[in-house]
């Protein structure tokens, strides 16, 4: 290899070593609603573009279910739009079935034609005159991670070797965005003995994006013949609907919607589960030290009453005092 070609080869590979570092180095230290903004800015000077959109979907027969999606310098215009348009998208659909794929487009040669005129002038619209698409699905699913960059100006065509840069950066791109979540996931808490909780990301639609081995074994304690891949659809439901959280038989699980994602942690369900929110209030308040007189004045009541329902109390946690309490009460934190 003649000297030049060699010193370029070697600039290029310590670029990219260094775009890495610096992308796993973002996931690590960045929170979830920055992450992938800063990852767009990372990439556009070695790979440029003028905006993007980042996401998660299941194929259907009039085009794509989008599960989750992160806009780069686009408007949700364009996604509610879309929707009218998607069973014209020959690019998406080119990737069904087909496992991985990376490929660039011309907007104005793709979808030429008659047929394609209401599609080609919501991309135009939309300065969507170049694209590349880079996917990773999983044919038996249907289920597919995909990103996709616009160029605005029509002269700008995506050059095969940009095809194979962008396929190149495309699992790393996966791999540090599900890194970020589980970071973020992880700042979600212990349980008040150090336990760590089961921890788990699923999206609004059931699907589950990452789970550790608690949080199976709980789910599976708690919903017999339950598949790990959704959510069970009472779980989903209640998690929807009540937005609180979902006390169960075996467990107890807290929600966290974040970037349209419920962030979902679990824990056994304990004894101290089963007690009042007026129960909970005074065994806080026993905790903390307060003295039965103290805990009376509080709620407007006499000693003799506040003592009866602290001894109550013990006998629904099987505790016969405050250091028990303390314990079983560090199980709900």
């Amino acid at each position: 290899m003649p000297a030049t070609a060699a010193s370029q080869a070697q600039h290029t590979f310590a670029s990219m070593s260094d775009l890495l570092l610096r992308l796993y180095r973002l996931s690590q230290e960045l929170p979830i609603d920055l992450f992938q903004d800063a990852v767009m800015e990372l990439i556009k000077p070695v790979l440029p573009f003028d905006a993007a959109m980042w996401g998660t979907a299941t194929t259907a027969s009039e085009g794509i279910d989008v599960r989750t999606l992160h806009l780069h310098q686009k408007s949700p215009e364009m996604m509610i739009e879309y929707e009218q348009h998607k069973h014209l998208d020959s690019a998406a659909a080119s990737f069904f079935g087909k496992g991985h794929g990376t490929r660039g487009f011309n907007s104005e040669r793709w979808w030429s034609g008659a047929a394609n005129a209401p599609f080609l002038d919501y991309v135009q619209r939309y300065d969507q005159n170049n694209i590349f698409i880079t996917m990773d699905s999983d044919p038996r699913t249907n289920f597919m991670q995909w990103i996709s960059l616009f160029r605005a100006d029509p002269d700008a065509h995506c050059e095969t070797e940009e095809e194979r840069l962008l396929a190149s950066l495309s699992p790393h791109l996966m791999q540090a965005l599900a890194m970020n979540r589980v970071m973020h996931l992880d700042k979600l808490g212990t349980v008040g003995t150090g336990q760590r909780r089961g921890n788990a990301i699923a999206d609004l639609h059931g699907a589950i994006y990452h789970c550790d081995v608690a949080f199976i074994a709980l789910m599976q304690q708690e919903f017999s013949g339950w598949a790990r891949q959704a959510l069970p659809t009472k779980l989903l439901e209640h998690f929807l609907i009540e937005r609180t959280p979902y006390l169960g038989a075996q467990l107890v699980m807290t929600p966290r919607l974040e970037q349209r994602l419920l962030f979902l942690s679990v824990r056994p369900r304990c004894r101290a589960d089963n007690l009042t929110a007026r129960e909970r209030t005074i065994a806080s308040l026993v905790c903390k030290g307060n003295t039965y007189k103290e805990i009376a004045r509080t709620f407007d009541r006499s000693p003799a009453t506040v003592r009866n329902q602290i001894q109550t109390l013990y006998a629904k946690l099987g505790v016969d005092n405050i250091a028990g309490l303390i314990e079983e009460m560090r199980l709900v934190e």
